[in-house]
């Protein structure tokens, strides 16, 4: 994906649906380049290129809030010197944090972009594109705009387990910016995950399984699991994750060599080079890597540490850190290495692993008293024995999100995993104990004060802030 297909896409799609300094001044032939866009097959895979260029963004799926929820809650000592990042690591965020207003116009940038997509493919007149590679093209642009809206209502609203999915959530943009600045409320949660539950349903008629790198059909599945094992719908989730597992386009590696890689342990990774790809050293490459190579900020938390060395031996311990010095200039920190490449940021996103879909077939199994496609004992056994452990001969929940935790550190699930399942995100002897359990308010992010300030009294705001 090139950067200026990004570029192109952003100005069609008016990079967010409220101006961040002032109301916008759009020239009528702002849509005229939008009906040029879409002229042509070409020229519409073009925008679909810019929807994947905007989710390379640190802020979107390449690392920075992947890891910020694995530092706000027990996996990472953020070392760094960004007070933004501080912030949220010591539960004193505030409404005007720059980085979280940078994420919500990264965000809605790159579901802006998707919903230009989703609204004009459709009406492409070229006869060379048929409606087949029309409805695959839509397809994925619907599976972007549910994995922003996924990301985005975890971060800005408390869990389904809280709340019971009542509370507010993020504002629903389905439409292109037609050059009219409109301030949406937000929405509540069961309104955002009842939209990404359709648009993967829709995804998942037309999606393929050819190019992981890409949207396909293994992906929505999974994430349609991801989203339901959330919502506590146990068969519905193991039942997704079975298919994805028995799909013969993915398969469990059989080592820890495959990060950075296509291999079919992913079901979607966004592949970056030197030249395109993470946008800044603040993703997943540069915070996680020791200085002088990257920024030395995310070191694994004495806690992880602990966590892997109550069972000496495992290989994602052993094979997958480094050690150096952190951004504080403490020598001998353990970061991880699954995002070697500090220096050019080049590393791919691991955005979805079939690892993942055992995982929660495991999880969703075991609390629904189900033996949907395996057992848990026998999923949870199957990743033990890849990272070199010896078999459980019996298997609890603590089991499970134990092996959730050692696997997927550093990729962004460790924040969810704990408020779904009731539990504080720092552990007893932690700094903010207290102020990280489910429903404290600043457990999640403010509504970012400009976007209050312009939207004329439509958007509330979060409690605490």
């Amino acid at each position: 994906m090139k950067k200026n297909k990004f570029i192109i896409a952003a100005l069609l799609s008016g990079f967010t649906f409220l101006s961040c300094d002032s109301d916008l001044d759009i020239a009528p032939q702002d849509q005229l380049t939008q009906d040029v866009a879409f002229s042509n097959e070409t020229l519409a895979r073009g925008v679909l290129a810019g929807a994947y260029s905007a989710a390379q963004q640190d802020d979107v799926l390449n690392g920075t809030w992947q890891l910020a929820g694995d530092w706000q809650a027990d996996n990472i000592d953020f070392e760094g010197s960004f007070p933004t990042f501080q912030e949220v690591r010591d539960y004193s965020t505030l409404s005007d944090n720059t980085s979280i207003s940078g994420m919500w116009d990264d965000n809605y940038e790159t579901i802006g972009t998707a919903n230009l997509v989703i609204k004009n493919v459709p009406t492409v007149a070229d006869p060379n594109f048929t409606d087949a590679e029309k409805n695959n093209v839509v397809a994925q642009a619907k599976f972007i705009r549910a994995l922003v809206y996924f990301n985005m209502s975890n971060w800005f609203a408390q869990p389904l387990q809280v709340s019971g999915g009542t509370n507010l959530a993020v504002p629903l943009v389905l439409e292109p910016f037609d050059g009219n600045v409109t301030n949406p409320p937000r929405a509540t949660l069961n309104e955002v995950q009842a939209q990404i539950e359709q648009d993967l349903l829709d995804a998942i008629m037309f999606l393929d399984d050819t190019d992981n790198s890409v949207a396909t059909l293994g992906a929505a599945q999974g994430l349609l699991a991801r989203l339901y094992l959330y919502q506590e719908k146990w068969s519905q989730a193991a039942g997704l994750a079975n298919d994805v597992i028995n799909n013969s386009a993915y398969a469990l590696a059989t080592d820890y060599t495959f990060y950075n890689t296509q291999d079919r342990e992913f079901l979607f990774t966004l592949v970056n080079t030197a030249a395109d790809g993470q946008d800044s050293g603040q993703g997943f490459s540069g915070l996680s890597n020791p200085v002088p190579e990257g920024r030395g900020d995310a070191p694994f938390s004495d806690n992880l540490i602990a966590a892997f060395n109550a069972e000496p031996g495992d290989l994602r311990f052993s094979t997958l850190t480094q050690t150096g010095t952190d951004a504080q200039q403490n020598a001998g920190r353990i970061f991880s290495s699954k995002y070697p490449d500090g220096v050019t940021n080049a590393d791919n996103a691991p955005v979805l692993r079939i690892t993942e879909m055992y995982l929660t077939r495991a999880e969703a199994n075991f609390r629904g008293g189900t033996t949907t496609g395996d057992t848990p004992l026998n999923d949870i056994n199957r990743l033990r024995a890849r990272a070199g452990l010896a078999d459980l001969t019996s298997v609890t929940l603590d089991d499970i999100l134990n092996e959730r935790r050692k696997e997927l550190c550093f990729e962004g699930h460790r924040r969810m995993d704990l408020l779904r399942n009731g539990d504080n995100l720092r552990r007893p002897g932690m700094a903010n104990v207290a102020e990280s359990a489910p429903g404290a308010n600043k457990v999640i992010f403010p509504i970012p004060v400009n976007q209050v300030d312009l939207s004329e009294g439509t958007l509330e705001q979060n409690p605490g802030y």
